[in-house]
């Protein structure tokens, strides 16, 4: 039995882009920034992945410096690998090949003591979808008020 912690999860993706796959990935890191992972001091939403020499990597995710380190502490900014086993990288160079794919990060959680990333294979939506998901949204939440309002009268 796997217990997953989530620590945050990358609400804009799901808002900006049509998610087409996910993958769970392994990432390298180093002792400071595992601290500062767990005390949630973590910022994903302006990264990305992207594959290097067949090997992927985050890239732009903000992990803050942890409080308690000295002088050898981490940079907040630099990229990290991603680990995934070779079948999955293959899979990853097709989908992005794809013209208008990337790979974004959407969840970040810990499983079995150890760091994971969610990374969604994601196509960009367009202005007429986010509207439309927004007027989706906007309904449920009015059909769930008047769900509300009536079991509250009776």
């Amino acid at each position: 039995m796997s217990v997953e912690k989530v620590i945050l999860t990358n609400k804009k993706a799901r808002f900006l882009y049509h998610i087409l796959d996910t993958y769970e990935a392994g990432m390298v890191l180093k002792g400071t920034e595992v601290k500062s992972i767990r005390q949630s001091k973590v910022n994903i939403q302006e990264s990305y992945a992207k594959i290097e020499n067949n090997e992927v990597w985050l890239i732009n995710s903000n992990i803050s410096a942890y409080e308690s380190t000295g002088y050898w502490g981490h940079e907040p900014k630099r990229k990290r690998k991603l680990l995934l086993n070779s079948k999955e990288i293959r899979k990853l160079i097709e989908a992005t090949q794809e013209k208008g794919l990337t790979l974004i990060p959407l969840k970040l959680y810990f499983k079995n003591g150890r760091a994971k990333i969610e990374i969604g294979v994601c196509k960009g939506k367009k202005i007429f979808d986010k509207r439309e998901d927004i007027s989706k949204k906007d309904a449920k939440r009015d059909m769930d008020r008047a769900g509300a309002y009536k079991l509250k009268n009776r």
